[in-house]
């Protein structure tokens, strides 16, 4: 196994390194991209009604689906990715995510054609759920087993980075629409272009997925015949409670994320009052920064521990909560500390999570059922953690008044849960 590493050269980690990368971008540009629209679009165009309020939740219930099918889509790529291979299963994953977010750029609305309206974004978005419940799992261990057993949390962290530059490339295109155009025009047909450039993005990442090759570390077990009959069941076998604690782990992932990435956009243009093109700037800013921050802690857990810098990172990450949304609600419209009301706990103190989440993950399964395993995990979890999370936010802001702070009493108790998870795993004897 070691010899296969020293093997391959930096040329290589790096060539496969961007791929991984330029295709983690498109697929959370395209997946992101819908819950950047939801609240602004799709509420009003799909699910027209009196109450401003329920068709919200309507249209964020849609984004949520995304997140239940992403574990049948890390079941079944995961599944094939530990027995045939990792690279076959990225391009059958990129292609499937392309597809369908063009095609919802395409769907009449329910004006034109009713019912079929959100049916038919329900569908494109059950096969978003499924290509990147297969894509997430596949980008990260390309660049986590070519990489020297050393770098590893670096190397895993930069497809991750993947998510901060397609949260930033969703919420600039549709901040950029939404400048450009009068509300009218992007109602009517400017929101559609940013998912038909998804097109363009994908025969890029297709060009570049083409010209890799297998990992070294699953090509050995080929070579030797030891891939798992049913990687499935073989991980709940040997892993079930990295399964169970992994998932605990990655609760503050997926709730912070959707509370600042998603949520705060509609928060900020219906109770802060202020424009959407300034709500989405704050957000790309935050994924601007978190283009450095992520590869910074991706780093730090290869020098002093992954579980250490996971398990400070939840617990800060959650408190900063409070500040970020007083900063918002006292902000009086000032757009500067509202920006930093977003850029601070999301862009800095998130990437302290989500960068070495990768390595975390990837090092409580060995090469025989970690696709299945790391993709599990993550894309599971997602339903509970993330796809009911603007739901939920929605629910406690009402609840609350119009005031947020049970929303981030939501946040701190599931920041304790992955603290506590982390903790755990770090308890645990190592896999490898």
């Amino acid at each position: 196994m070691e010899a296969a590493q020293v093997q391959v050269s930096d040329k290589a980690i790096r060539k496969v390194v961007i791929s991984a990368l330029v295709g983690a971008t498109i697929e959370w540009y395209d997946f992101f991209l819908y819950g950047v629209v939801a609240g602004i679009v799709f509420s009003k165009l799909y699910f027209p009604g009196s109450d401003p309020v329920v068709s919200t939740l309507l249209a964020y219930t849609t984004f949520a689906v995304g997140f239940v099918t992403r574990p049948l889509g890390g079941l079944i790529f995961g599944h094939f990715g530990d027995k045939l291979g990792r690279k076959s299963m990225l391009i059958m994953t990129l292609m499937i995510m392309g597809v369908a977010t063009f095609l919802i750029g395409l769907i009449p609305t329910y004006e034109q054609i009713g019912i079929w309206a959100p049916l038919l974004l329900l569908l494109m978005r059950i096969f978003q759920g499924i290509g990147l419940g297969g894509e997430w799992g596949g980008a990260v261990l390309m660049a986590y087993e070519y990489a020297p057993k050393e770098k590893r949390g670096f190397y895993a962290s930069l497809p991750q980075i993947g998510l901060a530059i397609g949260l930033c490339l969703a919420s600039g295109i549709v901040a950029l629409l939404s400048s450009l155009l009068t509300d009218a025009q992007f109602l009517s047909w400017g929101w559609r272009i940013a998912f038909l450039l998804s097109g363009v993005m994908v025969i890029v990442g297709m060009y570049i997925r083409l010209n890799i090759q297998e990992t070294p570390e699953f090509a050995a077990i080929k070579a030797k015949n030891e891939a798992s009959s049913i990687p499935f069941m073989d991980m709940i076998r040997r892993y079930p409670g990295n399964v169970l604690k992994g998932m605990g782990a990655r609760y503050i992932d997926g709730v912070f994320f959707n509370i600042f990435g998603v949520f705060s956009i509609n928060y900020l243009t219906t109770t802060i009052k202020i424009s959407r093109t300034q709500a989405l700037l704050g957000v790309m800013a935050a994924a601007l920064v978190m283009c450095f921050t992520i590869p910074f802690f991706g780093r730090l857990s290869d020098r002093i521990g992954r579980t250490k810098v996971y398990m400070w990172g939840a617990i800060i990450t959650a408190l900063s909560a409070f500040p970020g949304f007083w900063m918002m609600s006292q902000s009086g419209g000032n757009v500067m500390v509202i920006w930093l009301a977003i850029i601070i706990p999301f862009g800095i103190f998130y990437a302290s999570v989500y960068g070495p989440e990768a390595a975390l993950f990837c090092d409580l399964f060995d090469a025989k059922v970690r696709y299945t395993g790391i993709s599990f995990v993550y894309q599971f979890s997602g339903i509970f953690a993330s796809g009911i999370t603007p739901i939920i936010a929605t629910a406690l802001l009402k609840s609350g008044g119009g005031e947020p702070w049970q929303i981030c009493m939501y946040v701190v108790f599931a920041g304790a849960v992955s603290a506590l998870c982390a903790w755990l795993i770090g308890r645990s004897k190592p896999v490898a």
